[in-house]
Formats: C-alpha cells, structure tokens, sequence
C-alpha cells in the first residue's frame, strides 16, 4: 500500500510543484492568504474531499476531510501558506502546503481500505498572528490523535523543537519641547526607549543559553528640533520553556520601568500580537517519520544553529504533533532572507517536497495500521515526555 501511494505521489508531482510555484509567486500575509487557500482546497476537491472554507470563522482557513472515515486514528496534515512582509515566501509555506496536499492526495485513492480518518486543515498567519492557535479555540484541534507539518530548511532535522514566544509592545510618554533654545523643558520619550534597549543589553548577559529578547523602534520622533514626546518599541521574548519565557518578559519589564524612572517617561507596557509555546515533542511520532526520510534519501543531521518559534507549539499540547525540518538546499542558506525565498522555488525544493509528502503520507499508514505505534504515539503524550513548563 505504501509503494501505491508513494507512486501516486510521483505522479502527482507536476501538480504539486505547480501548486507551490504559484504560491510562491503570489505571496500573500496572514489571513489575507485567499488565493493561496483557494488553490489549496480547489487540489483537495479535486482528489474527492469535502472542504469547508473558512473553517473556525477565518475566511482564509480551511478543513478538508476524506468521505471514508472509520473508527481509527483522526489524523490531520498540517498546510501553512502565509508569506512574509517584504520578503515574499522566504520561510518556505509554499512547499509545506503543497507537501500536506500531496501526501492526502497520494493517500485519497486507498483511504476507502484503511480505518481512521484523513484531515487536512488549512491554517494561517503563522507568522505572527496565530491562526492555529484561532483554531483551537474554535474547536478544530479537537478529537484529533495527531497532527504532522513538515517545514523546509538548510538542514534535515526532526526532533528539533521551538522556542516560546511573547511578542510585548512599549510605549513612552514624555513632553514635547524645542530642543535647542528649552530642552529642560521636555522629557524625551525616545531617551526611554533607548535606555530599555541599554537595559536589555545589560540583562543578556544573565540569561539562559538559547533564550532570546529583540526588538526594533517602530517610533522615535518627529523632528530632531523637537524633544521626542512619543516612542515605541516591539519586542520578541522567546525561550525554550513556555514557564521561563514568563520570567524574561518580566524582566524586559523591569529594563523598561527602569528607563521611565530615569527619564520620567510614562510608560505604557502591552503583550501584543502573539504568543506561542514551545513545541511538546513526542519522540514516537518523530522516530516514525525520520525512519522514512531517511529511506527517501534525507537523513537526519546533527541540528545546527539556534531555533525559532511557531503555533505548531500550542498544537503540540493539544494532540501529538511533529514539526521536522527538510532540507531544500545546500549549505548554509538563512530563513527569512531572500536567498531562502529563491531556494523555495528551486529545483532542490521540489525533491524535499516530494520526499516530505511521501514520509507524511507513509507515516500516516503506519498510525493506521500499527494500533502499537499509536499506542506509543498516545502514552507518550499523555505521560507529559519532554515537556516544557
């Protein structure tokens, strides 16, 4: 059965790398991602999937459900499809969509003989706005006894993990002056800004390896003759723990109460945007899947380098769940840079697209027809292994 579906796949390669392709070249931010979702469930309904668009009231989700359900393991594949500011598809969604939609399309003509029941959700934004972690709260995660994504990379790693994250926005409020003939007369907001990112230099020195605070001025004045009256920053807190995140946002904290004493700025301290856990992970479900990477000729390496962070890590607490990585190029090429936005179309991305469909696929055979796996799958989750606080 796993020859015939990874045959399926093969031939549906031109399809798929279509699909990605035109992705790519319409990039498209989150939840505005209409066309993206709209080719995603046009290929599903074409493979006989009952799609329902705008799943869990977000008009650029989907969820897509093979007709033969049976008693079995709920399994769904993962699609992101959202694209970065600027920079295009330079995180690769392009390729995880169209490897999720080829490994239910490789599966759709055998599922009639197989027990369980095949999904595919569509989720965006996940860059920066959460839209997994939108379709927990709408109840789409629910039921579900797993729940596999397979990310492009410059390395093949499965057992990788992510970093939680707060995204906490600042705000300083001071007085507008001249700046030349009564400078005594404002207080400079941007002073306190500065003065937090002085702050936080200082605190990186006494915090965990692998932990992360950056963040950028999004307003810093008006004029340099006028004494800054308003400015702000953004910032992203990210740890390895969901618990020690928590106490380094307290600290930026401290860093920015600090600068408003100094200054007397009044300061206005949000968590905004998103926030994400780290990736829970279960090292059964991870196994399974590198066993068949590697037959397709990715082997897992050495990880190298630092992680980043994703809603796949609040899905990871809701059901068993993997996020492994697939290399699409060689050597060293970055996420988030332009160089990775042109590899995601390159001729290396369609092999690691085809091998990451096929090992998806031939993972989910095995949760259907090795009741042992998934029994491992389940124990490990429901023991907490691995877990972050």
């Amino acid at each position: 059965m796993k020859d015939r579906v990874w045959k399926r796949i093969d031939e549906l390669e031109p399809q798929l790398w279509d699909l990605a392709l035109r992705i790519h070249a319409h990039p498209e931010l989150g939840f505005e991602e209409h066309q993206a979702a709209a080719w995603l469930a046009e290929a599903l309904e074409g493979g006989g999937f009952r799609v329902e668009r705008g799943a869990g009231g977000i008009p650029t989700a989907f969820r897509a459900i093979h007709p033969a359900a049976k008693p079995g393991p709920r399994v769904a594949l993962l699609a992101e499809y959202d694209a970065l500011p600027e920079l295009g598809h330079a995180c690769g969604h392009n390729l995880i969509a169209a490897i999720a939609v080829g490994a239910a399309l490789g599966l759709a003509p055998v599922k009639k003989d197989l027990p369980g029941t095949l999904l595919v959700l569509g989720t965006p934004a996940e860059e920066g706005g959460g839209g997994k972690i939108k379709l927990i709260e709408a109840g789409l995660f629910r039921d579900l006894d797993a729940a596999m994504m397979v990310h492009p990379s410059d390395q093949t790693v499965v057992d990788r993990g992510s970093l939680a994250i707060t995204e906490v926005g600042i705000e300083f409020h001071g007085v507008a002056a001249h700046a030349s003939s009564e400078p005594d007369k404002g207080v400079n907001a941007l002073d306190a800004v500065i003065q937090t990112f002085v702050g936080l230099n200082a605190l990186r020195q006494h915090i965990r390896d692998g932990a992360r605070i950056h963040g950028v001025i999004t307003h810093g004045g008006l004029k340099p003759n006028i004494v800054p009256e308003y400015a702000a920053a953004r910032f992203y807190v990210r740890a390895s723990d969901n618990g020690y995140r928590d106490e380094l946002v307290e600290k930026l904290r401290r860093c920015a109460e600090g600068a408003a004493l100094a200054t007397g700025a009044r300061l206005e301290f949000r968590l905004v945007g998103h926030a994400y856990k780290a990736i829970r992970p279960n090292r059964a479900l991870a196994h399974a899947f590198a066993e068949h990477l590697a037959a397709l000729g990715f082997p897992v390496e050495e990880p190298t380098g630092g992680v980043g962070s994703t809603d796949m890590g609040d899905v990871s607490w809701e059901v068993p769940a993997i996020h492994p990585y697939i290399r699409i190029a060689d050597g060293t090429v970055p996420g988030h840079s332009r160089a990775f936005c042109e590899a995601a179309r390159a001729e290396p991305a369609r092999a690691a697209m085809i091998a990451a469909a096929k090992a998806l696929a031939a993972v989910c055979l095995d949760l259907w027809t090795n009741p042992a796996l998934m029994a491992d799958v389940t124990r490990e989750f429901s023991e907490g292994q691995g877990t972050g606080s």
